[in-house]
């Protein structure tokens, strides 16, 4: 079975930047062996999987390692495919997913995800958390998936060298380090080597829980946020209550057809 597949960097102006994803269109879904499969041949932080369900469509996201519950830049990216080389017509698209309902909204060149907000609880940090990040967060909290540790600076923030063997030991999706911007609201990376990912260049799914952080401590609902991985990618954010929007731009990279 021959089956169409895009590669997309999402949260991207540029070839290039922002975070790669695979898109997979599929006329019904994959056994999970198969896009397990699919996504460790891909070697990408993730693959997304497709499947056209009349007035909405089904997604998956697979890292090279494990299938995940929620993906933003594969979403993205999801939505860049079908909007420009599908040929959607309308200016929403709805997928349906292990995290719910999810709706991507096309505004000119910006593409907004709306996904559910995160709720997040103060923590101790596990020692693992610390030993791996080599200096301890001003503040620590837990939210669904990933530990969010918050530091002083935009300086300490770039200038993390995690151990990535004892990030790899905190029981989570991945760790989430962030601290007020010099020229954005807020910055962000996140590390994930107990997910396939040791560096994810810009995660949308993180800003579920960034969100609502920094919308209460700035007191704004509109943010501008920036993840400075090397590649790099810019956010525009909104604390919408329960759900928050993430708008990015996505280029393709390559288009072409898999064989399984």
């Amino acid at each position: 079975m021959q089956l169409p597949i895009y590669q997309v960097d999402a949260f991207a102006h540029r070839l290039f930047t922002g975070n790669p994803a695979a898109v997979v269109l599929c006329p019904s879904e994959l056994s999970d062996g198969t896009m397990q499969a699919v996504a460790a041949e891909n070697n990408l932080a993730e693959t997304a999987f497709v499947v056209n369900k009349g007035n909405e469509y089904s997604i998956r996201w697979f890292t090279p390692t494990v299938e995940v519950d929620l993906c933003g830049h594969a979403t993205l990216a999801a939505a860049h495919v079908l909007f420009h080389h599908q040929q959607y017509s309308g200016s929403t698209i709805t997928f349906s997913s292990k995290s719910g309902a999810l709706y991507v909204r096309k505004d000119g060149e910006i593409l907004y995800l709306d996904f559910p907000a995160d709720a997040i609880s103060a923590v101790d940090p596990p020692a693992a958390l610390v030993n791996g990040l080599g200096i301890r967060p001003m503040e620590i909290y837990r939210g669904r998936d990933d530990y969010l540790a918050v530091f002083e600076t935009e300086a300490t923030i770039a200038a993390l060298r995690p151990d990535m063997t004892s990030i790899s030991k905190v029981p989570s999706r991945g760790v989430i380090v962030t601290a007020p911007g010099q020229e954005v609201d807020f910055v962000s990376r996140f590390f994930a080597p107990q997910s396939g990912i040791s560096e994810d260049p810009v995660t949308g799914s993180a800003h579920t829980t960034l969100i609502p952080y920094w919308s209460k401590r700035l007191a704004k609902k509109q943010l501008h946020a920036r993840q400075i991985s090397p590649r790099g990618g810019e956010l525009l954010c909104e604390d919408k209550g329960e759900r928050v929007h993430i708008g990015g731009c996505a280029v393709t990279y390559l288009t072409g057809e898999i064989a399984v």
